[in-house]
C-alpha cells in the first residue's frame, strides 16, 4: 500500500530521515577526489554545480549533502512526495520535477536561484533505465550553466532491493567510498546533435567514477 495521505507522508519522512541518520552515519565513509574544492561543504566555494549520482545510491548523499546549500531535483510522481520530505527532514532544499516529469518548471525554479544553490540529480531516475544517463539532465546542464559534477558511492557490502535499480542499502558500520570527477561544461548554445555528444560523455564519466567507487570499495576493510 502506497502512502498518499499528507499527514502520513510527513511522518514517514520524519521517521526516515532519523533512520538514515543513524545507519549511514554509522558508515566508515571515505571521500577520493582530485580537486577539494568540488565538495560542496568546501569553505567559500563560489561556484555552484550540478552533482549526478545513480539512483541506487541516494541514502549516502542524502546523508553526507544534509545541511549544505544544495537543492535535491525530486520527480512529480506520486512516489517522490515521501522522498522530499525525507529531504526536508534532513535539511536537504529541493526542487520538484524532472527530465520526463515538470522538467520545464524545474528549470525555471533553478534558474530563479541564481546560483545560489548545488543541484543534486540522479541522470537514471526516476524509472531508469539502471546507470543510463539521461538527456534531459544534458539540457537542464546548458539552460542553466551549472557544470556537471559526477560523483559515484560504493559499498564494500550491502543489501539489494529487487527494483529496477537494484537499490543498495549498505551495511551498518561497513566501509564505503565516494569519488568525485572532473566537471562538465555543457555550452549554453549546444544543439540536439551536440547535447547527444554531452550525453554520451557525461556516461562515459558516470561509468568510470563508478567503476573506481567500486573498485576502492571492495579493497576497504571493516
Amino acid at each position: 500500500m502506497k502512502l498518499r495521505h499528507p499527514l502520513l507522508l510527513r511522518g514517514a519522512g520524519f521517521a526516515v530521515s532519523w533512520l538514515i541518520r543513524a545507519w549511514i552515519g554509522s558508515l566508515r565513509y571515505r571521500r577520493v577526489m582530485s580537486r577539494p574544492e568540488l565538495v560542496p561543504t568546501y569553505p567559500g566555494l563560489s561556484q555552484r554545480y550540478l552533482y549526478a549520482f545513480w539512483h541506487e545510491t541516494l541514502l549516502l548523499p542524502a546523508y553526507q549533502y544534509s545541511h549544505t546549500p544544495t537543492r535535491v531535483l525530486i520527480s512529480e510522481h506520486a512516489d517522490g512526495e515521501l522522498i522530499a520530505q525525507v529531504c526536508r527532514h534532513l535539511g536537504l532544499g529541493t526542487i520538484r520535477g524532472s527530465t520526463t516529469r515538470g522538467g520545464v518548471k524545474a528549470i525555471r525554479e533553478i534558474l530563479k536561484l541564481a546560483g545560489r544553490s548545488h543541484i543534486v540529480v540522479t541522470p537514471d531516475g526516476p524509472r531508469g533505465p539502471r546507470r543510463q544517463f539521461q538527456a534531459g539532465v544534458i539540457f537542464v546542464a546548458a539552460r542553466t550553466g551549472l557544470p556537471i559534477v559526477p560523483v559515484a558511492f560504493a559499498y564494500h557490502k550491502c543489501w539489494r532491493m529487487r527494483s529496477w535499480d537494484r537499490f543498495a542499502v549498505p551495511y551498518p558500520f561497513s566501509p564505503a567510498v565516494g569519488v568525485l570527477g572532473e566537471p562538465l561544461h555543457v555550452p549554453a548554445e549546444a544543439g540536439r546533435d551536440e547535447l547527444e555528444h554531452w550525453r554520451q560523455k557525461a556516461q562515459a564519466a558516470m561509468d568510470q567514477v563508478m567503476a573506481r567507487a567500486e573498485q576502492l570499495a571492495t579493497k576497504e576493510r571493516w
